[in-house]
């Protein structure tokens, strides 16, 4: 029980834990991408630990580490005398099935129905788009007729980027060529697909802290990710000016838009004086979302691995 008893803390510590630590990090705050990777990293590895803890009650790691010792010795041996994990411990085997399977369905059905949805709704409203707007080829997108300031983007493989007449009227060019960089920063980061993640898990697991943090973290961060990358290339000022004149505009189901209920955030953000992680956060970061995805493993194969080392007579 020693192993099921670490996948469960683990699981627990990190849905509850994991939130706070991220929330009073100044430099997870300040770096989107990395704050990304840890808020996916931790609900991957609840899931995980969740899974791993039902399968280990069916099948005991010591209990395989025993039986590949006992097939070096001799396979026949191994299926005469030794006892299946499963038939011997019924009850717990059932219950262990019984968990990693009911996760494993649970994540499955919010994929589909968050896969599903969102790409109907990209699929209808790219159509509609490509019906009533009008393609500027020197802004690469489409124009569409609107008095609502408003950009956004539809992702996917056949991604657009539309414009209302009315953001074109109300920004002069170096805001509007701000507003398209954030967006085709959307685009070539496939942003979509992070934020699909991150509804998978809050669809899944919606009172599990971390899970329900991160549908609402994610959303937020992949903007100021956009920025970040629209910054590289246009004044930080100039895009915040133009992030204020979009902030009202309402963005279409499964699309990515300037602007957005976290718009005075971002542009707080953008006119205040950030600090580039330096090279020993990055690695600690780095460090850290590994340690993340990696400790269910760990947790399960180590008494494995141990149990192995000590019945193998070869090693011993």
């Amino acid at each position: 029980m020693i192993v099921e008893g670490a996948l469960v803390a683990h699981a627990a510590i990190t849905a509850w834990g994991l939130p706070r630590l991220i929330m009073r990090s100044q430099r997870l705050r300040d770096s989107p991408r990395l704050s990304i990777a840890a808020w996916l990293a931790g609900c991957a590895s609840v899931i995980a630990s969740g899974a791993l803890a039902g399968l280990q009650l069916a099948f005991p790691a010591h209990a395989i580490g025993d039986e590949v010792a006992a097939l070096i010795i001799t396979c026949g041996e191994m299926l005469s005398g030794h006892v299946s994990p499963f038939t011997a411990r019924p009850l717990a085997a059932l219950a262990g099935l019984s968990v990693a399977g009911g996760i494993a369905i649970r994540v499955g059905w919010a994929s589909l129905t968050v896969l599903w949805t969102g790409r109907r709704c990209r699929i209808r409203h790219r159509k509609a788009v490509r019906l009533i707007g009008r393609e500027r080829q020197e802004l690469g997108a489409l124009v569409v007729q609107h008095d609502e300031p408003a950009a956004y983007c539809v992702p996917g493989r056949r991604a657009v980027i539309v414009i209302t007449s009315g953001a074109l009227a109300a920004l002069d060019h170096r805001q509007v060529a701000a507003v398209l960089a954030h967006e085709r920063a959307h685009v070539t980061g496939r942003h979509h697909l992070l934020l699909t993640a991150a509804q998978v898990a809050a669809k899944a697991f919606p009172g599990l802290p971390v899970f329900a943090a991160t549908g609402t973290a994610v959303p937020h961060l992949v903007e100021l990710l956009a920025d970040d990358v629209a910054a590289r290339k246009h004044a930080r000022g100039v895009i915040a000016s133009a992030l204020i004149a979009v902030a009202r505009a309402s963005t279409p189901a499964a699309t990515l838009g300037a602007g957005g209920e976290s718009t005075v955030t971002r542009v707080k953000r953008l006119l205040s004086p950030v600090t580039p992680a330096c090279g020993r956060d990055r690695v600690l970061g780095i460090l850290g979302v590994s340690g993340l995805l990696a400790a269910p493993g760990f947790a399960l194969i180590v008494p494995s691995l141990i149990t192995f080392l000590i019945s193998c007579p070869v090693i011993g």
